[in-house]
């Protein structure tokens, strides 16, 4: 298998979800974004997005698809949801629920802050968006103060998904505004080893493939 991968970047889901799987795989680093800085990528992923995730001739792009087919792919280490278990829905909802709802929104607060020229930043559109992340975060609260985890009463590729958008969300300084419920959430997933090591991974590849070691959310575009 190989993922190319930013630092901190959407394809974190699947690189968190290969090492909690501990399966084998070649990490390909990209300067951030690879659209930029990498034209030949676009032979690769004519997006120019990352994640690009190969497992022998099959290729995808979509950070929470990958998640899922590793889950469903690997079952014996129960990152996913049976489907006919009664959290099979949830699961599912909550593994789309961190790229679709959460992430989204994050991606205007980042490129309007940060990534376009002085004369196209756009505060409102900041204000606007961290709030609409903020409030759809905190639907999570209920949840996570009965329950260690999302769903099935156990980690699963769900929490990865959801895990990145926080990532995601402390990078952009909105975690000063996680509920105690969501914040503890936050707090268990970044403690967990494979959580760690695919953050040491991630600055491993870059330092030896000389890619700058500074998280996508802090390069300039």
């Amino acid at each position: 298998m190989i993922l190319y991968h930013s630092i901190a970047a959407r394809s974190f889901r699947p690189l968190w979800m290969l090492e909690e799987l501990e399966l084998p795989y070649e990490l390909r680093m990209l300067a951030f974004p690879p659209r930029v800085h990498d034209k030949s990528y676009l032979d690769i992923n004519p997006c120019g997005t990352v994640p690009t995730f190969f497992d022998g001739d099959m290729r995808m792009t979509e950070s929470a698809a990958i998640c899922q087919y590793l889950a469903e792919r690997h079952p014996a280490a129960r990152l996913n949801v049976a489907l006919d278990d009664a959290d099979y829905g949830a699961w599912l909802n909550y593994l789309y629920f961190g790229e679709a709802t959460l992430t989204f929104p994050q991606t205007l607060v980042l490129r309007y802050s940060r990534f376009e020229s002085p004369e196209r930043l756009q505060p409102q559109v900041v204000e606007d968006y961290s709030r609409w992340f903020l409030s759809r975060l905190k639907t999570l609260t209920p949840r996570l103060e009965q329950n260690e985890f999302l769903c099935a009463g156990r980690f699963t590729a769900a929490d990865v998904s959801v895990g990145y958008a926080l990532l995601l969300a402390e990078q952009l300084g909105l975690h000063t505004s996680f509920t105690p419920a969501v914040a503890a959430y936050w707090q268990r997933l970044r403690q967990r080893p494979a959580f760690l090591r695919a953050q040491a991974a991630e600055l491993a590849a870059a330092s030896a493939q000389g890619v700058s070691l500074l998280p996508a959310t802090q390069l300039p575009v």
